[in-house]
């Protein structure tokens, strides 16, 4: 007679999960990165001198998304259009209108590319890189490597005499931004790359030295937890355009890293959405006050946009009542439509879990501070789940599928 049983796993305690992820610490390679002295990395990409205007980053998922939540979020930044070296494009997708659409923006003899893989080998890189490579000279002096020092790619590099800039293996794809995958390219196109760090660090120290956002991160990644089977669609309210790019980020970091099957063989997994207001105020919200209770939602706020345009002074025949929103500036008017979202889903519907995160201004500290945030409560989340926060087999699988019927092809 053969009987199994299985118990549901019991939730640790605060002190085991703190204990847990300081002792992840010793293997997971992106804790330290906030930490990572950049002299050596500024003086060397200084020292290339590369000329050209523009930055092509080809790469897919984590190789690319994180720098395009930081590029997005600085890019209109008054202070730093002054001092922007070069325009970042990015070639992500193998759909052909697109690829040629972005191609159709740059001026290809006046562009430095940069092809970025871990495994040196994701099959959506290599196609499009040996596509510019035929309509376009690319060699050692506009093109940069970053790549596992042991990959294939990085053996191209190698071959060709062409520099190359190494991801750590310990640092998985989806927490690299802080890496060279980041790095690198944000440096050259002139992004202060310590404030960035700088305000990751903030974050790893406050959590690690149990100062204000240990409680914080804790009692919030326990509630993700324990309310898994009820709320478990994870919102993000971004109430900014400049966050379109932190919103992808934050889907692919919180889907790849907590759908996952936990150590008593069950499936897991919260599923993230991210949404920008005040655009998603006329189509989600909506689901959000009277669809079904399987949702969180936390609203993100810049509380200093630096830009003071306001709305004219312009009345319009027909439209005199709306006058109250004349001279008020533009930065005040979307936080206020921030507050009364808000205050919709607080206040009158209390059975909706809420949070709010307010971001001080646009710099690469604040950008900084919040990757960091949810990538270290992605991980806090996923030890209460019991399962590897890190791999990503479901992913690899239909890899496998796609380079079999390639080579069947």
């Amino acid at each position: 007679m053969k009987n199994n049983l299985y118990y549901p796993q019991v939730s640790l305690s605060d002190d085991e999960i703190f204990a847990e992820i300081k002792k992840e610490r010793e293997n997971i390679g992106y804790y330290s990165l906030p930490y990572e002295d950049t002299t050596f990395l500024k003086a060397k990409l200084d020292s290339f001198n590369f000329t050209q205007k523009q930055i092509a980053i080809i790469g897919i998922g984590g190789s690319t998304l994180g720098t395009y939540a930081i590029y997005n979020f600085m890019k209109y930044n008054k202070q730093h259009n002054k001092t922007l070296k070069k325009e970042l494009f990015f070639f992500e997708s193998t759909d052909p209108v697109n690829l040629n659409g972005t191609l159709s923006q740059i001026n290809l003899e006046d562009t430095l590319f940069i092809v970025i893989s871990k495994s040196g080998t994701t099959i959506e890189t290599i196609s499009i890189f040996k596509y510019l490579m035929s309509i376009t000279k690319i060699d050692k002096s506009n093109l940069l490597i970053i790549t596992e020092d042991d990959s294939k790619l990085n053996t191209f590099a190698k071959a060709n005499d062409i520099n190359s800039f190494d991801i750590p293996k310990n640092v998985g794809g989806r927490f690299s931004v802080l890496s060279n995958v980041g790095l690198v390219p944000l440096h050259l196109a002139g992004f202060n790359i310590d404030e960035l760090l700088k305000g990751a660090k903030k974050i790893s120290t406050s959590f690690f030295e149990q100062n204000d956002l240990y409680d914080h991160l804790i009692k919030k990644a326990r509630t993700f937890y324990e309310f898994k089977d009820v709320y478990n669609v994870n919102a993000i309210f971004s109430y900014s355009q400049l966050l379109e790019g932190f919103n992808k980020w934050y889907i692919q970091l919180w889907g790849e890293s907590l759908g996952k099957i936990d150590v008593n063989h069950t499936n897991q997994g919260l599923t993230p959405i991210g949404l920008l207001g005040p655009v998603d105020q006329h189509s989600f919200l909506q689901l959000i006050v009277e669809g079904k209770r399987d949702k969180t939602v936390t609203f993100i706020k810049i509380k200093d946009f630096k830009d003071n345009t306001k709305i004219a002074p312009t009345t319009l025949e027909g439209l005199e009542d709306l006058d109250y929103i004349n001279n008020l500036d533009f930065k005040e008017l979307i936080n206020l439509q921030a507050d009364a979202t808000i205050a919709s889903v607080k206040e009158y519907k209390k059975d909706i879990p809420i949070d709010l995160i307010e971001i001080e201004e646009i710099s690469e500290y604040e950008i900084g501070k919040l990757l960091f945030y949810y990538e270290l409560l992605t991980s806090i989340v996923g030890k209460f789940l019991r399962i590897n926060t890190y791999d990503q087999p479901g992913v690899e699988g239909g890899k496998i599928i796609l380079k079999e019927m390639l080579k069947n092809k």
